[in-house]
């Protein structure tokens, strides 16, 4: 049975990441996919936003996680995203992708971390 879900994709943000000091000496752009699947779905909502998960808000969090304190790894900014929305929403599951644009003759390199709630 498939899980409903809500997805933010490409959600710009800023943070101080990286290895080498260089490239934490000033904040970089990243990007965020979340894939959020919330305990009650989507059905029977009423259209009422109490009754879901606010995205706005999901957004506003993930940029406050993203600038609360440098990190090394963008892998330990995925899980620190995670960690905050499953404790603040209703979420049975939630996958977090964090990209960044910093290799030469790449795109951007992506991590993707999946959680589930305990609950």
């Amino acid at each position: 049975m498939p899980t409903d879900s809500i997805t933010l994709t490409g959600l710009k943000i800023t943070s101080t990441v990286g290895v080498p000091p260089e490239e934490r000496s000033h904040p970089q752009s990243l990007e965020v996919t979340v894939h959020m699947c919330p305990h009650q779905g989507l059905s029977g909502l009423n259209d009422d936003i109490e009754n879901t998960v606010d995205y706005a808000r999901v957004a506003s969090e993930i940029q406050s996680v993203a600038v609360a304190a440098p990190r090394q790894l963008i892998e330990t900014l995925a899980e620190a995203i995670a960690d905050t929305l499953l404790a603040a929403h209703p979420l049975q599951h939630i996958t977090v992708e964090v990209s960044k644009f910093i290799l030469p003759h790449c795109d951007r390199v992506t991590v993707r971390l999946h959680k589930s709630s305990v609950a």
